[in-house]
């Protein structure tokens, strides 16, 4: 038994849903939550054994044209658990990107090593839109698996689908602004570049 960790607590928070095989926790995951809580698949297949050994969900084996399969259930102390941890205060969201990793350090290479790491952004900012567009479209066309929770799906959402336009502005931007540049070391080859400071001490709405 391992301690729990807020990704078994998304795990629980899907059993809570209903109940579900450790394959469909992983394909949910994928789904759902991959946006705001990537985890690698390997992990997701450990924590409902995790979470069935500090007595917050039960198994139970069903047979399915001739496989068996487990099935976990939330317990009532599994939504006690579920509660307490929604209650306490959150973490600080965690960004990390080598693509603006390798932006800070720019003038260490070329200006093609900036703007490969500026389109992979770009091309990883598409392929999250291509994904996002896949469930938007199944609540749009009104395919909800769950629609007694489309309120709290629709408002985390809406952060998402802003995120992921905000990735699309920036990389856009940053590939046109460097591609007017020389070189990646002269920092005249950005004039405005202390306005982009200035714009971000301006009052909201000036």
């Amino acid at each position: 038994m391992k301690q729990l960790t807020s990704t078994s607590y998304a795990v629980l928070g899907l059993i809570s849903v209903q109940p579900y095989t450790a394959y469909g926790l992983a394909q949910q995951m994928k789904r759902s939550l991959r946006f705001a809580w990537p985890r690698a698949e390997r992990a997701i297949y450990y924590e409902p054994k995790n979470l069935l050994a500090h007595g917050l969900v039960t198994a139970a084996t069903e047979t399915t044209y001739k496989r068996r399969r487990t099935v976990y259930t939330i317990t009532p102390a599994g939504r006690r658990a579920l509660r307490e941890w929604i209650s306490r205060p959150s973490g600080p969201p965690l960004f990390e990107s080598e693509a603006i990793l390798r932006a800070v350090f720019a003038e260490q290479g070329s200006k093609a090593d900036l703007l490969a790491a500026v389109r992979s952004l770009r091309e990883h900012a598409a392929a999250l839109h291509d994904q996002a567009s896949v469930v938007a479209r199944s609540y749009a066309e009104g395919h909800n698996p769950f629609p007694e929770r489309l309120h709290v799906n629709a408002l985390a959402g809406r952060f998402v689908f802003d995120y992921i336009a905000m990735l699309e502005r920036w990389s856009a931007w940053a590939e046109a602004e460097v591609q007017r540049w020389p070189n990646t070391a002269d920092p005249s080859v950005f004039p405005e570049a202390l306005k982009v400071f200035r714009d971000f001490l301006s009052p909201r709405g000036s």
